[in-house]
């Protein structure tokens, strides 16, 4: 059970979520740490029951535990176009650019009646850097999951993938590519069409900004939290253990995978997926961050041997 953190350091939680900038600007790591403080994404809730063989010498006998379910900020996925400016100031230096990944922005002729403008963007994923402060905030509510991230791990430096997210290869033959309707970002149908996740290379067609700039964070998000894919990544998951069970392959347009927290051009206290109808406010330098928060399931150890658990709801896992 997480300790219960004191009234000071709580309101000094609050105090700093609630101090984040408004406008676009530079984020700074004490900006993304204070941002945890988020009963909107934590989501926190009991679930079911876990059981549990508890053995001594002198005999066995079943224990339980309170499964619980909450969200946690495994990463920040940064989506901006001028190569090198992540808009997170603290880990730029992780993906300056190169010989083999330079510039970025927009292609337009700035006509009235131009189709959708080509739009690239680099993408960072960079472990969450608010670990301890987020354990603080999530323990007021009970037990709380470990996650799979590390706090500025580099899971995904766009200017090391170059052939995948500079030129589309091989993604870009993908049946996901070139099936319209397939792995889109909002659908065509609903009227609120973002973008096509694949292929998952920065570039995108999208007069809007902001929507570009969500996209391509779904795409980066969609890349490390799958295994074996043909990018340069680092994967964000963790192993499935007694009594755990970590987040798996993100999804778009589900919440129940995974959803994100804006970061800037504003700081938001709420997390949604995309598309959403939040005021979505463009970024001046044309860079934007969320936090991805991930769901995780856990139960704490009553034994030595985990017998299985049984849902609230009546399904067993």
């Amino acid at each position: 059970m997480a300790a219960l953190p004191s009234l000071a350091l709580r309101r000094s939680l609050l105090a700093g979520l609630l101090c984040l900038p408004a406008a676009s600007m530079a984020l700074s790591t004490a900006d993304i740490t204070a941002s945890t403080a988020s009963p909107d994404c934590l989501t926190y809730r009991v679930v079911g029951i876990c059981y549990w063989l508890f053995c001594t010498p002198y005999g066995c006998q079943v224990r339980t535990s309170t499964k619980v379910r909450h969200y946690i900020p495994d990463a920040v996925v940064s989506s901006y176009a001028n190569t090198g400016e992540n808009p997170w100031r603290d880990v730029r230096s992780f993906s300056p650019a190169n010989a083999k990944a330079q510039s970025g922005g927009a292609s337009t002729a700035g006509n009235s009646h131009e189709s959708p403008a080509l739009r690239f963007k680099n993408a960072d994923v960079i472990g969450h850097p608010g670990g301890w402060a987020f354990s603080q905030f999530a323990g007021q509510s009970g037990y709380t999951c470990a996650g799979a991230g590390t706090a500025f791990m580099p899971h995904l430096l766009s200017t090391l993938d170059t052939l995948a997210w500079r030129y589309g290869i091989p993604e870009a033959v993908y049946p996901e590519s070139l099936t319209p309707g397939r792995r889109e970002v909002g659908s065509q149908t609903a009227s609120d069409l973002w973008g096509n996740l694949y292929p998952r290379s920065g570039f995108v067609q999208q007069t809007d900004d902001y929507k570009a700039a969500a996209v391509i964070a779904q795409r980066a998000g969609d890349i490390v939290t799958r295994r074996g894919q043909v990018h340069v990544y680092q994967p964000l998951l963790a192993d499935k253990q007694d009594g755990y069970w970590p987040a798996g392959e993100l999804k778009e347009n589900d919440a129940e995978t995974g959803k994100w927290q804006e970061l800037t051009p504003t700081a938001a206290a709420t997390c949604a997926v995309f598309p959403h109808q939040e005021t979505q406010l463009q970024a001046e330098q044309s860079d934007f961050a969320w936090a991805l928060w991930r769901p995780y399931s856990c139960c704490e150890r009553a034994g030595q041997i985990f017998l299985g658990s049984v849902d609230t709801e009546g399904a067993e896992r």
